[in-house]
């Protein structure tokens, strides 16, 4: 499959997901955040079915999908970058001449570290999003994801987007590496087995 098929497919597959996934992700980042809050300030959330109706009850179903573009877009990047330089990473090693699984797994943490690279200024975004609570006067610090990249780089510049990398790229690399492996791995047993 040409590179541009698999990056079309994996954006695809990353979006839609994501937008699947968006409300119990919404859920996450709420509950997470309530625990960092002021007393006052928290939704005192019981579980995940607790965080769900209330949004619902006080946001309307579509409350459920806030930052389910943004969500949408860092899941497209992240997989965008996991498989385009995965398959960039393979060419140039075997250009080099390191093949089999030493190619594999060098590719791999390459693909790791930018798929943590292109989607974690969306991840940042969308959970600035997810956890915003309403103001005193009822409006929410962000109007969307314009207005959050906006008043995130005029607060920090175009680093605060990667505020945590090294974290994130600890959650999401083994992730890619693990996934990608797996994958080259399959296609291998495949290919020995003449399908």
């Amino acid at each position: 499959m040409p590179l541009a098929q698999k990056a079309g497919a994996g954006l695809a597959a990353g979006g839609l997901g994501a937008i699947f996934g968006s409300p119990a992700d919404l859920s996450l980042i709420r509950m997470q955040a309530d625990k960092t809050l002021p007393v006052a300030e928290r939704r005192n959330y019981t579980g995940v079915v607790h965080a769900l109706s209330d949004t619902v009850k006080k946001e309307g179903i579509g409350g459920l999908f806030t930052g389910a573009g943004t969500t949408s877009i860092r899941a497209m990047a992240l997989n965008m970058g996991m498989l385009a330089s995965n398959d960039q990473a393979k060419e140039m090693m075997k250009e080099n001449g390191i093949t089999g699984f030493t190619a594999t797994v060098g590719a791999s943490s390459i693909a790791g570290f930018f798929a943590s690279f292109f989607s974690l200024p969306f991840d940042y975004v969308k959970t600035q999003l997810q956890k915003q609570k309403p103001l005193p006067d009822g409006t929410l610090p962000f109007k969307g994801f314009g207005d959050c990249c906006a008043k995130t780089m005029a607060a920090g510049g175009p680093l605060k987007f990667y505020t945590g990398f090294p974290t994130y790229y600890v959650r999401i690399a083994p992730h890619a590496m693990f996934t990608l492996i797996l994958l080259d791995q399959i296609n291998s047993m495949q290919k020995s087995a003449g399908m």
